[in-house]
């Protein structure tokens, strides 16, 4: 069984930057997929980025070449680096970890970019 718990939401300027952190309990998480997916009030969930237990990583276009996903297997930790934000993207950011065939969830943190 693995726990998440994220940390480092909150409100932002527009161009302004924000990391997220994103503890995990548990065993399994150095084998773990780990990643972020968000929503946006009155949107579906969306898939932000990824990265694997060897360190590549993925990102969705929306996002890409202003965030940056990074894990630190030490301390069972995947961050989520973001900057240059954009009112859209705006909404309740969750980290997820994948192993094998199960998925757990964080319950999200909220994060408000103002224009």
């Amino acid at each position: 069984q693995v726990q998440l718990v994220e940390f480092g939401g909150g409100l932002v300027q527009t161009g302004g930057s924000l990391t997220l952190s994103c503890a995990a309990s548990g065993s399994g998480f150095s084998s773990a997929v780990m990643g972020w997916y968000r929503q946006a009030p009155g949107k579906q969930r969306e898939w932000v980025a990824a990265i694997a237990n060897g360190g590549s990583t993925n990102y969705a276009d929306s996002v890409k070449g202003r965030f940056t996903i990074s894990r630190d297997n030490a301390k069972n930790t995947v961050y989520l680096q973001m900057n240059s934000l954009q009112p859209e993207d705006t909404g309740v950011y969750y980290c997820y970890a994948r192993i094998f065939a199960t998925s757990y969830w964080g319950q999200g943190t909220q994060v408000t970019v103002s224009s």
